[in-house]
């Protein structure tokens, strides 16, 4: 394996090197655009001669059908469950709450008009965490108990966070933003893989994943994975992508389970259009 690695791999499995890269990225240090992004040591990030710009739709059609004109399958909302174990004060949420307060964050109306990141009824689902008191009540006992759910709504992308009253069970405030892009659920990253690897710039990822297992990649499941939001810099990348930021879109840094890193950072994967480019130097 050793020396597999080092003969196909070249530069992108000093684990430790690509590791510490992905790492920065995801605790806030922006990796240049450009930078690193076509080392020779490895073949995915290599760009294949067909023009993969117009493989997928990238608008949501209207009428229910995701990109590439998928259905979207007819979803229900389910009831939110019994109150059960309930935390106190600034407490971190207990896994009772956790589940009741995101069933009631998604109402009805927000589940049938919005669209999840593999294009299924509902909205993404990022996050839920215990929301910060008001100005005026901090540090008072019986200040009221909120949690803030976070929702990424891929039909026209949007960050959705309603904020639940844990004692009355009633959502209280609702806030969207535009071109807000948080760090990315663990679901986005694996969609972003299934789009590069069904996708013909996907060809040196599993040609360096069958160089280090001696197996075909076909699921990313087989990957550990990391990654980062992408945001456009203008000038910085191909036109295909000039709406990173506003598009939620992302790099990823997968590396094979049990085995070296994969040098992907050429590759950004718009998840909004469905679409995969690759960065020039």
């Amino acid at each position: 394996m050793r020396n597999i690695v080092h003969r196909h791999l070249g530069k992108v499995v000093a684990g430790t090197a690509i590791a510490v890269a992905g790492t920065a990225v995801m605790i806030g240090i922006t990796l240049p655009g450009t930078a690193g992004a076509d080392d020779t040591g490895t073949r995915a990030g290599q760009s294949v001669s067909q023009d993969t710009g117009d493989r997928a739709d990238g608008d949501r059609a209207a009428g229910g059908r995701a990109a590439g004109g998928r259905a979207v399958e007819p979803g229900v909302v389910e009831e939110a469950p019994a109150e059960g174990q309930r935390g106190e004060g600034r407490d971190p949420l207990t896994d009772d709450e956790l589940k009741r307060v995101e069933k009631i964050a998604l109402s009805r109306q927000l589940f049938q008009s919005s669209e999840s990141v593999d294009g299924d009824r509902g909205p993404q689902r990022l996050g839920v965490d215990l929301a910060e008191p008001e100005s005026d009540e901090a540090g008072k006992p019986g200040a009221p108990r909120r949690a803030d759910v976070t929702f990424y709504d891929y039909r026209d992308d949007t960050l959705v966070t309603r904020t639940v009253d844990l004692t009355t069970g009633k959502v209280v405030h609702t806030d969207t933003q535009h071109g807000v892009q948080p760090p990315l659920s663990r679901a986005e990253k694996a969609e972003a893989a299934a789009l590069l690897i069904a996708d013909p710039l996907g060809a040196g990822l599993k040609a360096d994943y069958k160089d280090a297992t001696g197996k075909a990649l076909t699921s990313p499941d087989q990957l550990q994975l990391s990654g980062a939001v992408y945001r456009a810099t203008p000038g910085a990348q191909p036109a295909v992508l000039d709406r990173c930021g506003e598009h939620r879109c992302v790099r990823l840094f997968p590396k094979v389970k049990n085995g070296p890193w994969i040098d992907a950072r050429a590759l950004v994967i718009d998840l909004s259009a469905r679409k995969v480019a690759k960065l020039g130097r």
